[in-house]
């Protein structure tokens, strides 16, 4: 499946904006089933700098630097992409999740594929008692570890209220995991937490879904959206398998991955700092087009 897909960002300043610094994290990755065909982001107004890199975990980092002063700034992303992916089902059969969690202490790799460097707290997923045992109740002793994972993430979708008001991205996991109440990103960061308080290795992903109207009714621009998931290491021969729990689904050919860290603060594809207003209005709007 190949997409088109706009991902415009848009800032408006109370006051005018005398430096602005971004960093962009918005070129979608290239390999594990997906091809990036093509890739461009314009930015008005226009930058005195721009430079690329590649970060630890391989994303590809811009920073911008702004000094012509200005109330507005757009950041306009667009990229196409070739998705191949074909997910397990939800009872394939799998190593149980504690010779996985054996495995992965034992692994001698620190690169950015490694599992290890997945199994432990990061900035914005501590590692919780209360968390850890409500995953635990998913992984009986001996469970294959991608049926345990699904029952999880089943759990979070069937128990958690997906709520845009309830959260924001400061919100500490704990209050998320008590109230039950939270977005895409929050069920990422409480089951990444589950599974890594059981020794398991799990990453976040940020991406984009293609999102799908009711029968009958016309697709609205602008109408899709940014998205988080869960990226479980499941052994050596199955690797990295991908879980949405905002949907309870495994992922295939509706998403679409721009980078993969170990929780939102390592992959925020939009950041940076101002000088001059002490408020601003940001606005995002993304399309996922289906080419064919």
């Amino acid at each position: 499946m190949i997409y088109d897909i706009s991902h415009v960002t848009t800032y408006e300043y109370e006051s005018p904006v005398s430096f602005a610094r971004c960093t962009l994290r918005l070129e979608p990755k290239d390999g594990n089933g997906q091809e990036l065909i093509s890739h461009k982001v314009e930015i008005r107004p226009r930058p005195s700098e721009r430079n690329v890199r590649r970060d630890f975990f391989g994303t590809l980092t811009e920073s911008v630097v702004i000094e012509a002063a200005h109330r507005n700034l757009r950041i306009d992303s667009r990229s196409r992409i070739s998705v191949s992916r074909k997910p397990p089902a939800r009872d394939a059969v799998s190593p149980s999740w504690e010779s996985i969690r054996d495995i992965a202490f034992e692994a001698t790799s620190l690169g950015p594929s490694s599992p290890v460097g997945y199994v432990f707290a990061s900035p914005l997923v501590p590692v919780l008692r209360p968390v850890s045992a409500y995953a635990a109740s998913s992984f009986a002793p001996g469970e294959g570890i991608i049926k345990g994972a699904v029952d999880l993430m089943h759990r979070i979708r069937a128990e958690f209220r997906y709520d845009p008001k309830a959260t924001v991205i400061s919100t500490p996991l704990n209050e998320v995991f008590d109230k039950r109440h939270g977005v895409c990103q929050d069920f990422a960061h409480v089951m990444i937490a589950g599974l890594r308080g059981l020794g398991l290795p799990a990453a976040y992903v940020s991406g984009y879904l293609r999102t799908i109207p009711p029968p009958g009714q016309p697709r609205l621009q602008g109408a899709d959206a940014t998205h988080a998931w869960v990226s479980l290491w499941c052994g050596a021969e199955l690797g990295w398998i991908d879980f949405d729990p905002t949907n309870d689904l495994l992922v295939g050919n509706d998403h679409i991955v721009l980078a993969v860290a170990r929780d939102f603060s390592d992959v925020s594809p939009v950041d940076g700092i101002i000088v001059g207003s002490p408020k601003q209005k940001l606005g995002v709007a993304v399309d996922v087009l289906l080419v064919e």
